[in-house]
């Protein structure tokens, strides 16, 4: 008995279960030719980090992260440098596939496998829309922490909202129970400069003034240092007049501090 269950998330193909058998890739919703695609894709990734961590980095590293995560033990300008490689030998994923291979490469255990989930999504920005937001969403709430925070707010659905509008998702984050979504609502407009939505930038602001969360104070601190490289007087008129915690005050005002000497 073959009976129809969906659709490939990737090519779009039928998927079907033949006498109680899934005749596709069940964890990631693809058919198996897609699936064989993006496994050897992801795989070939992933051995490649076997390779090059080291056990000296890899205790050093953990420890920075207050040992959250594991590691394989591989620094920053290496992983540039072997991602780029990588790249060239084996080409981007086709933006159909890139979900599948950002999602495997998020469930895997060592941190510079979500690294190089933002990596290949950052090569493909311009390409992205409103319908991979669901996917951002869900890399913000699963092993959250402040480095992938910082690494999908700004550069991936800020660009986003300002290409094809927000999708209401900044008002839900800043409104949500939690911190991670709350800090990205913050921080989704780091780079606009002079496209900033001010009012909305210091009304979410305004939201979680009196948060107790580091994370949120540190956010609130950094977004209005960024926005007064373009606006200073509106951004030290804000401080001036709202009840900001020492640390979000602080950083806040630097760049200000600065330009006066």
């Amino acid at each position: 008995m073959r009976e129809l269950v969906t659709n490939c998330a990737a090519c779009g193909g039928t998927i079907y279960c033949e006498n109680g058998f899934y005749k596709g890739d069940e964890e990631i919703g693809l058919c198996l030719e897609c699936s064989n695609n993006v496994r050897t894709y992801t795989e070939a990734l992933l051995q490649r980090f076997k390779e090059m961590g080291t056990e000296e980095n890899r205790e050093s590293m953990e420890a920075y992260m207050r040992n959250q995560f594991s590691f394989y033990g591989i620094r920053t300008p290496e992983r540039n440098a072997a991602l780029k490689d990588f790249v060239k030998q084996y080409g981007d994923p086709p933006l159909e596939e890139l979900p599948s291979v950002t999602k495997l490469l998020w469930d895997a255990p060592e941190r510079e496998c979500q690294y190089a989930a933002l990596y290949l999504l950052s090569r493909q920005v311009k390409k992205l829309t409103l319908d991979h937001l669901p996917l951002l969403e869900g890399l913000i709430v699963k092993k959250s922490w402040w480095d992938t925070i910082d690494g999908i707010a700004p550069n991936l659905a800020g660009l986003i909202f300002l290409k094809h509008g927000d999708g209401g998702y900044p008002e839900r984050w800043i409104t949500s129970d939690n911190i991670w979504l709350n800090r990205s609502a913050i921080l989704y407009q780091l780079k606009y400069k002079d496209k900033t939505e001010e009012d909305r930038l210091f009304g979410y602001i305004r939201k979680k003034q009196d948060s107790k969360e580091f994370f949120i104070q540190k956010a609130i601190g950094w977004a209005l240092r960024e926005y007064s490289k373009t606006n200073p007087m509106a951004v030290e008129d804000f401080i001036e007049n709202e009840d900001l915690a020492p640390l979000s005050e602080r950083e806040g005002m630097k760049h200000i501090h600065k330009i006066r000497g």
